[in-house]
């Protein structure tokens, strides 16, 4: 079996001949002798996969879109990448009225019953019998960055880095995470999304089983992990989170006995989470750091958990990490930029803009260190660090301890700037019940199991911190959140007037 999603399941011979029509029939619609771009926007089904190896099969440069972008980021990246194909699910319909006419638009999952000249599905039944013909072009795959301005840019993975393939990459992904063909693959994080990506394309290399649902929900995903008797779970660490939050009782269904791996991705997994996996399903947590220019970088596997829940474990093998202070290469426990190196590195980007290099090696943006043990620990963002009390703060860090808190469901810590100190740090949090700690509960806490030069300035209450298919809070989001605070605190006052 293929796929298992909303629609039943689908074998691989189902869906071979599947993306084989859909290859025959996107090319019907298609100028014959261009290079075709397609942009993709579909959450996880068979859809998903049957337009990406179609548009694959026809050598496009295909567009990854991102599900939470507006109807203006969609026409920015559209016009910007010269797309002539949208492939979408019908329930992004309504955010494609500013779009290009000129844009073709398929329809992937419906949300509506019935079957239209404009589905895929509908091109898949019309297309002649047949194998598709050889694509004239190499396929290029784009993966859009997750920056929370403006439209994100694209990162081309086909490379550009002047290095081959190499098979002892992709060896060395399976050497950390070890997929097997019996598997049954739960699948949670988006596939426009490199870790979604990067697994869903490991696992049915293999033969393996992936089973999907269109977005996240804990109890859901209970549900269908253990109908399906999953073997491997991929999330991010928000999924994990409220996968846990469900209590003991409530993950009773799933056989823990069966899973094999649990794998993590996309953001920060703080050692607070790494411990409460181990206590529910035993030693199965995987942890990948990856970027978006970079694909994977380094895997953290169980043994490297239980040794430091907060390592990133080691680069696989194919895939070269520095450290560098500076100009020079960081000592061992020095703390500096990363860099990366392997065939994977994009570091130009499709607006034309680059990423710095130190020659095969690419900036990834984030600080960390390596150990005596040779494993990388991920600091934070190295656009975001602050500096307070003469210590360099990274806002990762308190966020993570804030999770840890018992009485703290969900945090977001984010530097804003500060009239006296340049910049300090504001938390969002949100409360798991009432009563809950008090900001100075919040800022003593901190304050013991960090330091001073850590605490937040300012706590904010939220109800709810709205978080994207990959686990993050945009910028967007959080502009919100201050806009009701700050019409909340006009009204008390204009009340107390």
């Amino acid at each position: 079996m293929a796929i298992i999603d909303p629609e039943g399941a689908l074998t691989y011979r189902e869906l071979g001949a599947s993306c084989s029509a859909a290859t025959i029939g996107l090319r019907s619609i298609l100028r014959p002798d261009d290079r075709p771009v397609i942009a993709m926007m579909t959450r996880n089904s068979r859809h998903t996969f049957i337009g990406l190896v179609s548009a694959i099969g026809v050598g496009a440069k295909v567009i990854a879109m991102n599900t939470d972008m507006s109807g203006k980021q969609i026409d920015e990246v559209c016009t910007r990448e010269g797309v002539q194909l949208l492939i979408h699910d019908e329930t992004f319909s309504e955010r494609l009225h500013a779009l290009d006419p000129r844009v073709t638009r398929l329809i992937a999952a419906r949300s509506t019953p019935g079957r239209r000249d404009d589905d895929l599905a509908a091109l898949i039944a019309l297309a002649p019998a047949g194998r598709p013909k050889r694509p004239k072009h190499i396929p290029q795959m784009v993966i859009l960055t997750s920056g929370s301005t403006g439209a994100p840019k694209g990162s081309s993975r086909t490379g550009g880095n002047g290095q081959r393939p190499s098979v002892a990459a992709g060896a060395g992904f399976f050497e950390k995470i070890p997929f097997r063909p019996d598997d049954v693959v739960f699948l949670a994080p988006p596939v426009y999304h490199g870790w979604g990506a990067i697994c869903a394309g490991s696992a049915l290399a293999l033969g393996a089983t992936l089973v999907l649902e269109p977005s996240f929900d804990a109890a859901n995903a209970v549900e269908l992990i253990a109908k399906h008797r999953c073997t491997a779970l991929i999330m991010v660490p928000t999924m994990i989170r409220r996968l846990l939050a469900l209590g003991h009782e409530a993950l009773a269904p799933i056989d823990h006995t069966a899973i094999r791996i649990i794998g993590s991705g996309g953001a920060r997994l703080e050692g607070s989470l790494v411990e409460a996996v181990r206590e529910e399903f035993g030693s199965v947590l995987h942890n990948l750091y990856g970027a978006t220019e970079a694909a994977f970088i380094s895997i953290a596997t169980p043994r490297d958990l239980i040794a430091d829940p907060e390592s990133a474990g080691s680069p696989p093998t194919g895939v070269t990490v520095k450290i560098y202070a500076g100009a020079t290469e960081a000592a061992v426990g020095e703390v500096g930029d990363i860099y990366v190196g392997s065939f994977m590195t994009s570091p130009q980007y499709t607006d034309g803009r680059r990423k710095e290099t130190k020659g095969n090696l690419l900036k990834t943006g984030d600080t960390g260190y390596f150990n005596e043990f040779g494993r990388l620990f991920v600091i934070g963002r190295s656009d975001g660090m602050i500096v307070s009390g003469g210590e360099n703060v990274f806002p990762e860090e308190v966020e993570g301890t804030l999770l840890a808190h018992p009485g703290i469901k969900d945090a977001k810590v984010v530097p804003v700037p500060d009239a006296d100190f340049g910049q300090r740090l504001k938390a969002y949090v949100v409360l798991a019940g009432e009563p809950g700690p008090s900001p100075e509960d919040i800022k003593t806490y901190v304050s013991q199991e960090l330091s001073r030069s850590r605490v937040p300035r300012d706590v904010v209450y939220v109800a709810d911190l709205k978080r994207t298919g990959t686990g993050k809070v945009t910028k967007s989001t959080l502009d919100e959140l201050d806009d009701r605070q700050a019409a909340a605190d006009l009204s008390t006052r204009e009340a107390k007037a």
